[in-house]
């Protein structure tokens, strides 16, 4: 069992994104909680008004605050004494992780630190140390808070788990070996992976804590990496006109001529996340949420060419729910369609996500435009449902008042409380689709969660986002730059279809569950393919000059095949629907968190304090 294991992340009070998904998955692991016996989550705090109860979310209790004078914890005076060294706040206390469907939930420890204020002669200290252990150029990124505020929180969120008991310290220098002073000095070596504290840096935003845990001369900290993506290539992917269709074969292509992502794409350090991630090759393990990442990680630099990198695939939800729960649900949601439209849709397709270009939201309208034909033949009828939010959520009164006002959500106006700018963008899509789509209809619900108060009373009584993802017939999830993705196959435990793009690191995970065999479940759509060209036979500059409108001819293709195999996958029945929810959750339970944690997650965290001991007792 390993002592201690430590996230530093931006999500651990509030589930934002994919990090707090993969928290609150491998938390309420089984496997996880044999192996970890202390779990300890620290970000920085974000906002410093409110109450001491509300720091930590609703899951969470407060157990010191000097922030509200709630100081009688035990571990009070050591977070005092580190308050007046840095000059900052500290919130400590509990929070419960679980999820729907989840046979466990667990508690951890959290640590808010206020990096606001902080004591600027203690800060330079610790980027003058960032430098002359790893060339880390913190001044050069000053402009960024973002950077700023985890390089702040490094100093101080060690000082905390000093403080909390769960750093601990290096063994003496040396003992004389066996034959005396003339003899090879030993090092004194941990047996085992228990008495370590594990820090894990969630993306570049623990980096400075990691880095400074390894150079600390103290304390025997061991240091790992989770690359949920590789910042430098997401930037490149989404800034580019051909978007994945370019940066997937220029990879491809690149790789084979033993050239980087400088050589090919120029200087990347003015990017502040492009150092952080570069520097994740020091620490003692790198993991990887997909097969990609691991490509994208090498692509960095020569000198990735022999780091350890393992495979750390997301896990899914694996819930097995009856036949009449998943048609009770698809009820629900047929009814709402009806509500708005006036008719119940033969078939829904849903698409919950971020809005960010990364998820290819254009890319669903496209492949329904061509499944709109085929529907009018059959008599078939469609509606999508979007559920994707560019702004901070709607007030349930303001939801009242638009639905009132013009039938929100079948409608939109331009501005808040309704559509802000990256809104009103897709929103301009949804309309061109509906203007000339006969049988299928896109409904844009820019706002997450799916109950009454939160989408409006066209929500039937007693609906849950839950029953959203039980009842859907098919998910999309065609990103250009997905590093893992869970929400798109987050339906696949209750039956859905779920449409991939190729380059989601998901798909790593279902092929190697299937043996790549085609999933009746899960449709892939390549459009990293060149309309049929072999990538073999362009030059790399070919296909760095790759535009929008080569890419836009490759989608149309694309889509086409998508639409064509997903019409044929549809279920006809009960019957059909039955097996695909049968099919469906065999594959979702070979690919739950407790695979993850038991295959992928806990044998890297033991390479990582093997690797350490291996490096110090060669060292000796």
């Amino acid at each position: 069992m390993i002592n201690t294991v430590v996230h530093v992340t931006h999500e651990a009070v509030e589930k934002i994104g994919g990090i707090g998904a993969v928290l609150e998955g491998l938390l309420t692991s089984g496997h996880y909680q044999k192996s970890v016996a202390r779990t300890i989550l620290i970000q920085p705090l974000f906002n410093r008004s409110g109450g001491a109860d509300d720091r930590l979310g609703p899951d969470g209790e407060v157990l010191y605050s000097s922030l509200d004078g709630r100081l009688g914890h035990q571990y009070g005076p050591a977070f005092a004494r580190i308050e007046a060294e840095w000059n900052t706040d500290i919130v400590y206390g509990h929070r419960t992780f679980g999820y729907p469907g989840a046979e466990l939930t667990t508690q951890a420890e959290v640590v808010l630190i206020d990096v606001s204020r902080m004591d600027v002669h203690r800060i330079n200290h610790i980027k003058r140390l960032l430098w002359d252990h790893y060339q880390l150029q913190s001044d050069r990124y000053e402009h960024s808070w973002e950077f700023d505020q985890y390089v702040k929180l490094a100093g101080p969120a060690l000082a905390c788990l000093q403080a909390v008991g769960a750093a601990p310290r290096r063994s003496a220098a040396a003992e004389p070996g066996p034959g005396g002073s003339g003899s090879p000095a030993k090092l004194k070596l941990h047996k085992g992976t228990g008495d370590h504290c594990v820090v894990i840096s969630h993306e570049f935003m623990g980096m400075p804590t990691a880095l400074l845990a390894a150079a600390d001369p103290e304390h025997d900290y061991r240091t790992a990496f989770y690359a949920h993506e590789v910042a430098t290539m997401r930037r490149l992917v989404e800034t580019s006109a051909g978007y994945d269709t370019m940066f997937y074969n220029v990879l491809g292509r690149a790789i084979e001529q033993d050239r980087y992502v400088e050589g090919v794409f120029g200087d990347q350090h003015p990017y502040f996340k492009h150092p952080l991630v570069a520097r994740a090759r020091l620490l003692d393990n790198v993991l990887a949420v997909g097969d990609y990442v691991i490509k994208e990680l090498r692509f960095m630099g020569s000198n990735w060419s022999d780091v350890q990198v393992d495979l750390s695939y997301n896990g899914i939800p694996a819930e097995r729910v009856s036949m009449e729960r998943k048609l009770a649900s698809r009820g629900m949601i047929r009814e709402y369609c009806r509500n708005l439209l006036g008719h119940e849709p033969d078939y829904i397709f849903t698409h919950v996500t971020r809005m960010a270009v990364s998820k290819g939201l254009w890319r669903d309208l496209s492949v329904l435009e061509h499944m709109d034909r085929q529907f009018e033949k059959r008599g078939w009828r469609g509606v999508l449902l979007v559920l994707s939010c560019g702004a901070a959520p709607r007030r349930p009164g303001d939801v009242r008042q638009m639905e009132a006002d013009y039938g929100w959500p079948a409608a939109h106006r331009f501005g808040l409380p309704d559509l802000s700018d990256p809104e009103a963008d897709y929103y301009a899509w949804v309309q061109l689709f509906n203007a000339r789509a006969r049988n299928i209809k896109a409904i844009f619900i820019n706002q997450f969660g799916f109950s009454r108060d939160l989408v409006g009373q066209a929500v039937p009584e007693g609906t849950t986002f839950h029953d959203l993802r039980i009842g859907t017939d098919v998910e999309f999830g065609q990103s250009i730059y997905e590093p893992f993705g869970i929400a798109m196959l987050e339906p696949l435990t209750y039956g859905g279809l779920c449409v991939i793009s190729s380059v989601c690191g998901c798909r790593g995970f279902v092929d190697n569950v299937t043996g790549g065999a085609d999933s009746p479940n899960v449709i892939v759509a390549d459009y990293t393919d060149l309309n049929g060209r072999s990538a073999a036979g362009l030059s790399l500059e070919d296909l760095l000059a790759m535009n929008r409108d080569f890419r836009r001819q490759v989608e149309r293709k694309v889509s086409a095949r998508v639409a064509e195999t997903l019409v044929g996958r549809l279920p006809v029945d009960d019957a059909a629907r039955e097996a695909l929810l049968a099919s469906g959750y065999e594959l979702a339970r070979q690919m739950s968190w407790d695979v993850v944690a038991r295959d992928y997650f806990l044998p890297a965290l033991d390479r990582a304090c093997r690797r350490e001991r291996t490096r110090q007792m060669s060292a000796g």
